[in-house]
C-alpha cells in the first residue's frame, strides 16, 4: 500500500448524508486517500459508480490501490473538482445521484515536510497541492506587494495582525529571500504581540491564507457549488465539508439562494421572475465532528458539513 495517510473526516455523517442508492452515480471532488470513496462504492454495490478527482499524484495512486477491489466501477481523474464539467463529460456522466466535496488538506500533505504546508516543521515554502503548478508559497511571500500580502492574510487567514505581518515579511525579505517555513514562522512570531501568542498556533492563520492563495481555493467556488447542485437528479444529495469560515459562508449562501422560491415583490398578483426552488437544505446549521472524533483526529475540529437535496432536475 502506498504510504498516504488521510483520515476521512465525519465519514459516517457524510455517507448518511448522501443517502446512497445501489447503482447510483456519485462524484467525489477530492478523493484523497479514498476513505469516503471506498464507503460510497462499498455501500452502492454491486453496480454503483464513482467519478473522482484530485490534484495530488500520491493521493490518486493511493486511492486507486485502495479502491482496486471495485475495479470497473470507478474512475479517478487528475483534475481540480472545479473542472467537473469536462471530467463528467470524459466519464460519460450527465446527472448524478450524489456529490461529495471535501475542502480539507490531507494529513499526508500536511505532514510531508517537502510540501511545506505545515508551520510546525521546517521545509521549503511550497504548499502546492498540484506539484506541477507554477505558483508556490515562496513566490507569494517574496513576490507579492505588501498590500497584496495584507489582503490575503486578512481575508483568507482572518488574521487580526495581518498588516504587521505583511509589513514585516517585506522588511525581512529585503535582507534576503525567505525560502523556508522556519523563516516565515519567525517573521510571524515577531509580528504578534506576546500576550496573543498563547493558545492556538500563532502561524496557522497566515499559513492557511498563503495556502489558499497558492492553490486558488476560493476562486470559482460559488459557481462550482451551484453547478454541481444542478447536476443532481431529483432526490440527489450534495454533501460539502469545509474547514474555513469563508468556504462555509460561500456554501451557505449558495444553498440559501437555490432554496429560495419566487423573489418577486410580494405586491405583485403573480410571479414574473420565474425563480423556482431547486434544493432543500437538509442542514439548517452545519454538522460538526463529535467530541470522540475530535479527540482521535484533532484536524476534524474545524470541519463543518452542509447537506442539500435536489427538488427537481435542472434542465
Amino acid at each position: 500500500m502506498i504510504s498516504f495517510s488521510h483520515v476521512p473526516v465525519m465519514l459516517e455523517e457524510c455517507i448518511q448524508g448522501l443517502a446512497l442508492k445501489a447503482g447510483g452515480v456519485y462524484f467525489d471532488g477530492t478523493v484523497g486517500g479514498g476513505g469516503h470513496s471506498y464507503e460510497i462504492l462499498k455501500r452502492t454495490s454491486p453496480n454503483g459508480r464513482l467519478i473522482a478527482t484530485d490534484l495530488d499524484d500520491n493521493a490518486i495512486a493511493a486511492a486507486t490501490e485502495r479502491l482496486s477491489e471495485f475495479a470497473g466501477r470507478f474512475a479517478i481523474y487528475k483534475s481540480n473538482y472545479k473542472a467537473y464539467e469536462s471530467v463528467l463529460q470524459k466519464a460519460g456522466a450527465d446527472k448524478l445521484d450524489g456529490v461529495l466535496l471535501d475542502f480539507g488538506v490531507s494529513s499526508f500533505q500536511l505532514d510531508e515536510e517537502s510540501r511545506g504546508f505545515s508551520y510546525m516543521k521546517n521545509a521549503p515554502l511550497d504548499m502546492r497541492m498540484d506539484p506541477e503548478a507554477e505558483l508556490t508559497a515562496e513566490a507569494v511571500v517574496n513576490g507579492y506587494s505588501e498590500q497584496e500580502l495584507f489582503r490575503i492574510i486578512r481575508d483568507y487567514g482572518e488574521e487580526p495582525f495581518a498588516k504587521r505581518i505583511a509589513a514585516n515579511i517585506v522588511a525581512e525579505r529585503q535582507k534576503g529571500r525567505i525560502t523556508d517555513s522556519a523563516q516565515l514562522v519567525a517573521v510571524i512570531e515577531k509580528s504578534i504581540p506576546a500576550k496573543f501568542r498563547h493558545g492556538a498556533p500563532f502561524s496557522r492563520k497566515t499559513f492557511q491564507a498563503i495556502r489558499i492563495e497558492v492553490n486558488d481555493e476560493l476562486d470559482g467556488l460559488e459557481e462550482t457549488v451551484r453547478g454541481l447542485c444542478r447536476r443532481l437528479k431529483k432526490g440527489g444529495r450534495i454533501c460539502i465539508l469545509t474547514f474555513h469560515s469563508l468556504e462555509d459562508r460561500i456554501v451557505k449562501n449558495v444553498f440559501r439562494e437555490l432554496e429560495t422560491d419566487c423573489i418577486c415583490d410580494k405586491s405583485l398578483p403573480v410571479c414574473v421572475c420565474g425563480k423556482k426552488k431547486e434544493i432543500t437544505n437538509i442542514t439548517k446549521k452545519p454538522l460538526t465532528a463529535s467530541q470522540e472524533e475530535v479527540r482521535k483526529n484533532p484536524r476534524s475540529k474545524s470541519a463543518k458539513l452542509r447537506i442539500a437535496e435536489r427538488v427537481e432536475e435542472y434542465n
